[in-house]
């Protein structure tokens, strides 16, 4: 049963991860180009042939990478956490596979970039990187301790009878105090791009994981949920042979 869990977590992610890895070549990967060659004079004819090569490397690259990632959350996040967690999951049916999708997009992404957002080429923060990873990893698991914060409060409010908007806006107020923590910590940035540009990165950048774990959420709620089924052997050995001799 657990396997079959997997399964349906990796086909989704495989989904997931090539339509960001597909979005991350048309679109993340122009705009990152755009944002490195701001400032850059033209290239002859030579560096035009090779920086299309360039690209064209650069977008595979990107796709596989999409896909890789896209099978590591859909194993985790949709194999292992779905099985383990379904009961406790808010909703019912497809509303599940979307608060999942929706705690996973707070605990991998939402919740570090509130501290650590997307910079775009050219921009780094002060911090040396072993902190920045570090820190990272703190606000990953920060994200995480939220949602299931978020979980238990709707649950709660729930069996107490309160009615489903009550009980959402009680689930809010974890991730509430989260953002308002985050707003205490301020980490200085050296570089500049124009403030249109890193806007627009971010933008990006947050539309392509939403996207991806949207994609993981549909496609794992297409695929449905294991049946729980008894191996052909344990019916043979469980049956009546008087029932097998008729």
């Amino acid at each position: 049963m657990f396997r079959r869990y997997v399964e349906r977590g990796l086909l989704a992610g495989s989904a997931g991860g090539l339509a960001f890895g597909l979005f991350v070549a048309v679109v993340g990967n122009p705009l990152i180009h755009a944002v490195e060659g701001m400032g850059h004079g033209h290239h002859g004819h030579g560096g035009h042939e090779a920086a299309a090569v360039s690209a064209a490397t650069t977008n595979l690259v990107s796709i596989g990478g999409g896909i890789l990632w896209g099978l590591l959350l859909g194993a985790i996040a949709f194999g292992v956490v779905y099985y383990f967690l379904e009961p406790a999951i808010p909703g019912e049916g497809t509303t599940k596979r979307y608060v999942l999708a929706a705690a996973g997009f707070v605990s991998v992404s939402g919740a570090p970039w509130l501290v650590l957002p997307p910079l775009p080429p050219g921009v780094e923060t002060a911090l040396d990187i072993r902190t920045a990873m570090a820190l990272y990893g703190v606000m990953v698991l920060a994200g995480v301790l939220a949602c299931l914060l978020a979980g238990y409060a709707y649950d709660r409010l729930r069996t107490r009878g309160v009615g489903v908007p009550l009980a959402v806006a009680g689930s809010l107020v974890p991730l509430t105090v989260l953002v308002a923590a985050s707003l205490l910590v301020s980490i200085p940035v050296a570089g500049e791009v124009p403030a249109a540009m890193a806007t627009a990165y971010r933008g990006v950048a947050i539309f392509g994981q939403a996207m991806l774990w949207i994609v993981l959420a549909s496609v794992h709620a297409w695929l449905g949920t294991p049946d729980i089924e008894t191996p052909p052997d344990s019916l043979d050995h469980d049956a009546d042979p008087a029932s097998l001799s008729d």
